[in-house]
C-alpha cells in the first residue's frame, strides 16, 4: 500500500506548495480540508498542518480536532498550525509587537533535533504572520528563534510533534526542503519511492482492472494534461480508447492540423472534428466573458456528445483533471479557495450517460510532464505553454468575430514563433496575445490608420496560482512589435502587460 503524508489545509496560499515540495522528495501526499481527516484511509505516515489567513484567536478560525493524530503519528505544524497547537495546549499567542513578513535569519537553539538536522545556524527562512507564540505550550521545547520571534520552532516532549512559525515550503527558505525531508523521511520513515515509473505501473494496472475491456472516449485539447492522460490510457487499454480532437476555430494558427498529426504519430486512435462554424455562430453578439465561456462549453459538449454517439459501446469519459483542479474545488475558505470553477470537476450533463475516469487527478502539472516523458511523449508537446480551454475566444475582449480571430491568430503566431527563435520560449511559463476592443489612430506611410490595439503577455509561474511578468529584452519586444504592426493588417499599436498575479490574473477574461 502506498505510503502517504496528509496535509491539512487551513486556507493558506502556500498549501499547494507544501504538497509540491513533498512530491519533489518522491513521497506521495494528499491535501485535505482541515475537517476531513476522519475520512482518510490508507498508509498514513505523517500529517502536516498548513498556515492560514486567520488568527487562532478569531472566532471564525479553523478549529481542527487533532485527537486522532497527536501522540499517535508524526505531526509537523507550520505557521498557523504551530500557533494552533500552542493556543490549545497551554501556550499563549498574541499579535506580534513587530510583525514579521519576508526573510529572517534562523538561530538554532537548544539540543540537536531531528527536524533541523543539517540546517546551518543563521540560514534564511520566510516568515508570513501577524501573531506570535509568546508562551510555549505544555511540554514544548524551543529549538529555533529569529531576531523578532523567540519561538520560531519547537517540539513536544514524549510525542513526535514538531512546529515552525516560518514557511519551509517556500523557495525563499534556504533549507526548507531539507527540513521537510527530515520530517517525511527521517521522522515519518517514508521511503521516497513514489516516482513517475511507479505511478505509471500502478495506474496502468488500476485502469486495466477498472475499465475491464470497456470502451473509453476522451476529448483531446492539444494540451499537456489531456495528451498525457491519453497516452496513459492507451498504454492500459489500447484501441479501446477513442480520442476526439475538436477544432472550435479558437485554436492558434495551424494548430488543429499540426497537433492532430502529432497525435497520430503517437499511435493514438484519434478523430479530428471541424466544428469552428458552430462555435462562431454561438458566440455572435456575446461580449461578457462568462457568457462566452458558457457558450463555448455548451457547443463543445453538444459536438462531443454527437461524436460519442457514433461510437458503439462507450461507457466511460476520460478527463485530464489534475490535482490542483481537485484541491481548489474543495478547499476551505481563504486565499486557497476557488477563484473560478474547473470544467474537469464539474460533472457531466444528465443526458451523457457515461462514467468518468480521471487518470491524472493525483498529479501536479510538473508531475504530469515527468510522467509524459517516461511515456515517450515528445518534448515539443510536453513543453507547450498552457492554453485556456475557451482558446482565443477569451483573448479577444468583446464580441468574437472571424475577422478578429484572423487578426489575433497572425499576431499570436508571430509572438510565439519569435519567442522560440530568440530562445526565450522555455523561460516563459505562458505567453499570450490579447486583442482589445479599442481602436486608435496611427500613421503608416502617408496614410492615416484607425486600427486595433494588441497586448503582449508573458509570465513565469510554477503552477498558475501566482505569476510574475517576464522581463523580456527591449530589443525582442521592439522587433516583435514592428513585425506585428508591419505584417498584421488591423493592428497599429502594441503594448506589453507588466502586471503580476495577484492582483491581476494571467488571462484577461
Amino acid at each position: 500500500m502506498t505510503e502517504k503524508i496528509i496535509i491539512m489545509d487551513f486556507g493558506s496560499q502556500f498549501t499547494q506548495l507544501i504538497g509540491r515540495r513533498i512530491r519533489e522528495l518522491n513521497v506521495y501526499c494528499e491535501i485535505i480540508p482541515f475537517d476531513r481527516f476522519s475520512s482518510v484511509t490508507g498508509n498514513v505516515k505523517g500529517v502536516i498542518l498548513s498556515g492560514s489567513p486567520y488568527s487562532v484567536r478569531d472566532s471564525a478560525a479553523p478549529k481542527p480536532d487533532l485527537s486522532a493524530i497527536r501522540g499517535k503519528i508524526p505531526l509537523l505544524a507550520i505557521c498557523y498550525g504551530a500557533q494552533w497547537i500552542a493556543h490549545n495546549s497551554g501556550g499563549e499567542v498574541y499579535p506580534s509587537e513587530s510583525r514579521e513578513y519576508g526573510r529572517a535569519r534562523l538561530t538554532i537553539t537548544g539540543n540537536s533535533n531531528p527536524l533541523l538536522n543539517g540546517v546551518p545556524d543563521q540560514s534564511q527562512v520566510w516568515m508570513s504572520h501577524g501573531d506570535s507564540i509568546v508562551v510555549l505550550p505544555d511540554r514544548a521545547v524551543a529549538i529555533a528563534s529569529t531576531n523578532n520571534v523567540k519561538y520560531a520552532a519547537y517540539y513536544i516532549e514524549d510525542e513526535e510533534t514538531y512546529a515552525v512559525q516560518f514557511h519551509p515550503e517556500v523557495y525563499h527558505s534556504e533549507h526548507g526542503l531539507l527540513i521537510l525531508e527530515n520530517f517525511v523521511k527521517n521522522i515519518c520513515g517514508c521511503k521516497g519511492d513514489w516516482t513517475p515509473d511507479s505511478f505509471i505501473e500502478s495506474s496502468v494496472e488500476y485502469l486495466r482492472e477498472k475499465l475491464s475491456g470497456d470502451r473509453v472516449i476522451l476529448g483531446l485539447s492539444g494540451g499537456v494534461d489531456s495528451s498525457v492522460a491519453a497516452m496513459l490510457l492507451h498504454k492500459a487499454i489500447g484501441k479501446n480508447l477513442f480520442c476526439i480532437f475538436v477544432d472550435n476555430g479558437l485554436l492558434r494558427k495551424n494548430e488543429f492540423n499540426s497537433v492532430l498529426e502529432s497525435y497520430r504519430d503517437m499511435g493514438l486512435n484519434v478523430k479530428g472534428v471541424d466544428a469552428s462554424s458552430k462555435f462562431l455562430e454561438a458566440l455572435k453578439g456575446i461580449s461578457e466573458p462568462e457568457k462566452k465561456r458558457k457558450a463555448i462549453g455548451r457547443v463543445f459538449i453538444d459536438v462531443f456528445d454527437s461524436e460519442a454517439h457514433k461510437i458503439e459501446g462507450v461507457k466511460w469519459l476520460a478527463q485530464g483533471t489534475i490535482y490542483p483542479d481537485v484541491i481548489e474545488s474543495v478547499s476551505v475558505n481563504g486565499p486557497s479557495a476557488t477563484i473560478k470553477s474547473h470544467h474537469n470537476v464539474g460533472g457531466l450533463p444528465d443526458y451523457m450517460k457515461l462514467s468518468v475516469v480521471e487518470p491524472l487527478r493525483s498529479l501536479f502539472k510538473d508531475e504530469v510532464r515527468r510522467v509524459g516523458r517516461v511515456l515517450g511523449i515528445k518534448n515539443e508537446l510536453l513543453s507547450r505553454h498552457p492554453f485556456p480551454g475557451p482558446g482565443l475566444g477569451i483573448r479577444i475582449l468583446g464580441e468574437v468575430t472571424k475577422e478578429k480571430l484572423d487578426i489575433l491568430k497572425e499576431a499570436d503566431d508571430l509572438f510565439v514563433r519569435g519567442l522560440k527563435e530568440a530562445d526565450l520560449y522555455n523561460s516563459v511559463w505562458q505567453a499570450a496575445t490579447i486583442l482589445l476592443p479599442v481602436r486608435s489612430v496611427g500613421v503608416m506611410g502617408d496614410e492615416r490608420t484607425y486600427e486595433y490595439t494588441l497586448v503582449l503577455r508573458a509570465v513565469t509561474s510554477t503552477d498558475g496560482m501566482t505569476a510574475d511578468w517576464v522581463h523580456l529584452p527591449y530589443e525582442f519586444l521592439s522587433k516583435i512589435s514592428n513585425d506585428i504592426i508591419n505584417k498584421v493588417r488591423g493592428i497599429n499599436r502594441v503594448v506589453y502587460d507588466i502586471s503580476s498575479k495577484p492582483p491581476a490574473t494571467i488571462e484577461w477574461e
